[in-house]
């Protein structure tokens, strides 16, 4: 059955498994892991030989930065199946959060408008206690320094 065609309690009760399983997750990171066998460019190694794959493996943890600068990290050899491991519980984290924002749409679809002046305790719409708008504190010592009409002239 799809998202949108469940009743709203249903939608609910997946959003709460969802989030369930977001919180097990543990560690994650984002990016891959890349092996690389190198030459050192000296002329009298074994790397240097035809046929020969180079130095390695080396393993390169590579990510991508917000703004798009790419970084890398060099792994040592016990880092790499922890690295590999938080790379794959990042993907289904991400699978996760598509899974949660589409349950959450079909709960934005099928709540019920709110009639006016009903108010839902505990939601956005909650304004305050007093159901009236902040604002600033009464007697907070600071005034204006804007002149009122009055006293414009002097």
């Amino acid at each position: 059955m799809r998202v949108m065609d469940r009743s709203l309690p249903d939608l609910e009760v997946e959003r709460a498994e969802l989030l369930a399983r977001l919180a097990e997750l543990g560690d994650f990171r984002r990016g891959s892991v890349s092996e690389n066998w190198r030459r050192c460019g000296k002329p009298n190694c074994v790397c240097a030989t035809e046929g020969h794959p180079g130095h390695g493996p080396r393993w390169l943890w590579q990510r991508t930065l917000p703004g798009g600068r790419k970084v890398a990290r060099q792994l040592s050899p016990g880092e790499v199946d922890k690295v590999r491991a938080e790379l794959d519980a990042y993907h289904a984290f991400a699978r996760l959060t598509d899974q949660l924002v589409a349950v959450n749409e079909a709960i934005c679809e099928a709540r019920p408008v709110e009639p006016p002046g009903v108010r839902l305790v505990g939601k956005a719409s909650d304004a305050g206690s007093d159901g009236e708008k902040g604002g600033s504190r009464a007697g907070s010592g600071r005034r204006s320094r804007r002149r009122s009409p009055t006293n414009s002239t002097g």
